[in-house]
């Protein structure tokens, strides 16, 4: 679904359309799911049209996010395959006028995999029509099982794939050389690069880039250097600054900073387009390499190509400098930031948050969480884990209790889940049962049910010795816990017949 030219967007709009472009009006006041999700709803209840482009434009922006189900709630304006259509909502969308390609439905079946699981996606693919079953739509759910790490649905898929002739592009053999190496598989990889070879199918840049990985894994720096060097022989593929930054990342973590430089200097001279990205890769490895003068020099070249600076611009420079312990930098380059934009992002402020934290200035960080709030800062989970964290560190487990219910709850009505790590639920839980404060056991475990919905046996066993503790009864503890599916310890048994009147 490519865009249209800017001349597209700019044209004026009938009344029965939209006033604005779709993917605008979603991210008008940000781009937090629940605030997303509210934007796509008012809009479905207007019965407005939209371009399909414009469509494809709030998708990939969706998709960019993270926003898997509200992505696809879009994809269901398109879908117009009679017997199959995904919801209500593209019922109400399909009268509209759109209709899905066969490359649309590809995307499709990657989002429905995303938001409802493998066994919908494989349930699309099943109902698509015979021509639509090309290899685009098999390389989408190839990919889906690869990124499930489905090992054996990955190599069948990918065998009837060979058979139909759909595998003669990289596409295919760069979804399975990464479930291999994601899988600890590293051996296979080059059996993969070796029957590309002899099936003449040539690879792409992501394809060198997964063969110096599997090397890398292996620590093996001489095979990574002959990958490249083979990649430079071929011709038939041209370097971009990917592959630069793969090796440069490689070196680093080997520990060969010089050479990590000598590739980040190639890096440089490959972003011919001045992409922001390749220039957040700079900042990031230049810091790792622990070089602040050469962090600072990429930042101002970024400032000079990309003057209008977007917010994962400074946040990635903002942590660059926290981790090089150049706080007074952070600070400055926060500032810039801060007079800049008018919309708050959380995630720029944690970092300098959690860098006051770790140098114990909690004071300094409960002044910088409030000055975000007074900005319209709305704190995230991430902002509550920070403190949470502090406190477990300083044994003030009722602080830290308090920051953990704030998370969740902050998670919940954002849209998201956050659950606390289990050294956090096992030092909380502890700390109740030192306490013998049932009541609040009992609520903890309540709000941590909203979240997870297995919380193991060491849960329902301090909940247990909690009750104990306090002298209580718990009638229904036994029938609680086969519900729960919990099988406790022959210790906590024993407890069992203590509290329990069953």
């Amino acid at each position: 679904m490519a865009l249209a030219p800017k001349t597209r967007e700019l044209a004026k709009r009938s009344g029965k359309f939209l006033e604005e472009a779709l993917y605008r009006r979603l991210f008008r006041e940000g781009n937090a799911p629940m605030t997303v999700r509210n934007k796509l709803e008012e809009f479905l209840k207007s019965h407005k049209r939209v371009h399909k482009w414009e469509v494809g434009a709030a998708i990939r922006r969706l998709r960019d996010h993270k926003l898997f189900r509200p992505a696809l709630k879009v994809f269901d304006m398109l879908d117009s395959i009679g017997g199959h259509l995904m919801s209500k909502l593209s019922e109400v969308m399909s009268k509209r006028g759109m209709n899905l390609t066969v490359s649309d439905q590809a995307i499709h079946l990657d989002l429905v995999a995303k938001a409802r699981g493998i066994s919908s996606a494989e349930e699309y693919f099943v109902n698509l029509p015979d021509d639509s079953k090309n290899h685009l739509t098999y390389g989408a759910l190839l990919n889906c099982y690869c990124k499930e790490l489905l090992s054996e649905k990955a190599e069948a898929l990918m065998d009837k794939m060979k058979e139909l002739g759909f595998a003669s592009s990289p596409m295919a053999y760069n979804s399975l050389m990464t479930l291999y190496s994601k899988t600890d598989q590293q051996g296979k990889i080059s059996s993969i690069i070796q029957e590309m070879k002899a099936n003449d199918v040539t690879p792409d840049c992501f394809t060198y880039n997964i063969w110096m990985r599997s090397f890398a894994a292996m620590k093996d720096i001489p095979e990574v250097e002959r990958v490249i060097e083979e990649m430079k022989r071929d011709g038939r593929v041209e370097a971009d600054w990917t592959t630069y930054s793969n090796l440069a990342s490689i070196y680093v973590d080997a520990g060969m900073f010089q050479k990590a430089e000598d590739a980040l200097k190639e890096l440089e001279k490959m972003n011919t387009t001045h992409d922001a990205v390749a220039y957040q890769f700079l900042i990031t490895l230049y810091g790792r390499t622990g070089n602040l003068v050469e962090v600072h020099r990429v930042w101002r070249a970024l400032k000079v190509a990309r003057p209008k600076m977007v917010n994962m611009s400074y946040l990635n420079m903002i942590q660059a400098l926290v981790n090089l312990k150049d706080l007074s930098g952070a600070e400055e380059c926060f500032k810039e930031w801060d007079n800049k934009h008018a919309s708050y992002d959380i995630r720029i402020a944690n970092i300098l948050i959690k860098a006051y934290i770790d140098e114990g200035m909690l004071d300094k960080a409960n002044d910088f969480k409030k000055h975000a709030k007074e900005r319209g800062g709305r704190l995230n989970p991430k902002t509550w884990e920070i403190f949470m964290n502090y406190h477990l560190k300083n044994e003030d487990i009722k602080k830290a209790h308090w920051c953990a219910d704030r998370a969740i709850k902050k998670g919940r009505s954002l849209g998201r889940i956050w659950v606390p790590p289990s050294e956090a639920i096992t030092a909380i839980m502890a700390y109740f049962e030192k306490m013998k404060d049932v009541s609040a056991a009992e609520e903890f475990i309540e709000l941590l049910q909203k979240v997870q919905k297995d919380l193991g046996p060491e849960v329902f066993e301090s909940l247990i010795r909690t009750y104990a503790n306090a002298g209580m009864k718990s009638p229904g503890i036994r029938r609680r816990l086969k519900m729960e599916n919990v099988v406790v310890s022959s210790d906590t048994e024993k407890l069992l017949d203590s509290i329990s009147n069953e």
